[in-house]
């Protein structure tokens, strides 16, 4: 098969032939109809996760048809429509037992504990536990931002930030899950403030249904959020990973708000600990979504209340994905971008 391919941390990616992966017991192989470029493709790259071994292949968000179907499997078939979540579950650990796969002990993630999806080929482990049939209403391109970023968006509005229809939602960081973010809350009735430091994402937070957009460049965040939701928001994502964007989400908050993080953050980040417990704010983490909820999401992307397609800025075919992955160094398109090989 084709796979993109780097031999040591930030050294140039390249395209290549390799064996075809074998599909192991309990697992499959998927034939990959589009994948997408996301900045933790880059970071695992950049030598960021401790998981990678170089030789790797990157890739975590995709969708496919099954090439190969491994022992033990017994719900799917060669010619599935399948996607994955980008966390893996083993489907056998506490957490799993209790259907908390995204936390999941002992997770497995293609593109970082083992070669991924910027290839013609890519395996999933425990496909009865991972794997989601899609229909024929969703198209590859549209499935894979799926797989990481709308659906880490989705989890972490509805079930982690709990949105109510006239909440205000301020979203900090206005890549592809924060704009995930603001199209799925503005559909649960919501009303949005997006922040971001690039006007091409901000404008399209505004396309997507965003009530007030902050240029964090020029403004004074965190007055500019009171004065634009009466108060303070009553949800806040902190959609990128910073001390200054942590910092505004949590102090943008009205009285007993709730602030969802969703970005990395670097070690030892400052916590506004008096504010949280003088507000009586609540702060929760949001990793990803297990396959079963996906069940919760599909349909509403089915049906249009959710067009996760318009979010699609561009398609790269796979030799256009090296030298894709190493400009992630600097600015990029607003939306996200799917490799289709």
């Amino acid at each position: 098969m084709r796979a993109v391919i780097y031999d040591e941390f930030s050294a140039p990616p390249e395209l290549r032939e390799v064996p075809d992966p074998a599909p192991p017991a309990g697992g499959v192989v998927i034939g990959v109809k589009a994948t997408g470029l996301c900045r933790s493709d880059w970071h695992g790259w950049r030598g960021h996760d401790p998981d990678i071994r170089p030789p790797h292949v990157p890739g975590h968000e995709f969708a496919g048809v099954i090439a190969a179907v491994g022992t033990g499997v017994a719900s799917w078939r060669v010619g599935d429509r399948v996607t994955a979540p980008f966390i893996c579950a083993c489907g056998t650990c506490p957490a799993c037992l209790a259907g908390d796969q995204q936390v999941c002990h002992r997770q497995q993630q293609p593109g970082f504990t083992h070669w991924g999806s910027f290839a013609d080929l890519v395996v999933v482990h425990h496909a009865e536990v991972n794997l989601v049939r899609l229909s024929d209403a969703v198209p590859f391109a549209t499935a894979a931002a799926l797989g990481c970023r709308f659906a880490t968006a989705f989890r972490a509005v509805v079930a982690q930030g709990r949105v109510s229809a006239g909440d205000w939602v301020v979203v900090h960081g206005c890549g592809g899950v924060g704009l995930s973010a603001v199209m799925i809350a503005v559909a649960a009735g919501a009303r949005v403030v997006a922040v971001d430091v690039q006007p091409g994402a901000l404008a399209m937070a505004a396309r997507l249904g965003a009530a007030v957009t902050v240029d964090a460049t020029t403004t004074d965040v965190v007055p500019a959020i009171r004065a634009s939701t009466g108060g303070g928001a009553h949800l806040s994502l902190d959609a990128l990973g910073s001390q200054e964007t942590l910092t505004a989400s949590i102090e943008g908050l009205r009285r007993r708000g709730r602030h969802v993080q969703v970005g990395l953050l670097p070690p030892r980040p400052v916590v506004p600990m008096g504010r949280v417990i003088g507000w009586e704010l609540e702060i929760v983490g949001s990793h990803g979504m297990p396959a079963h909820a996906y069940e919760s999401m599909l349909p509403l992307v089915e049906n249009g209340l959710l067009r996760p397609a318009e979010l699609v800025t561009g398609e790269l075919a796979l030799p256009a994905a090296p030298a894709a992955l190493a400009a992630m160094d600097g600015p990029t398109p607003p939306g996200i971008r799917v490799i289709v090989p």
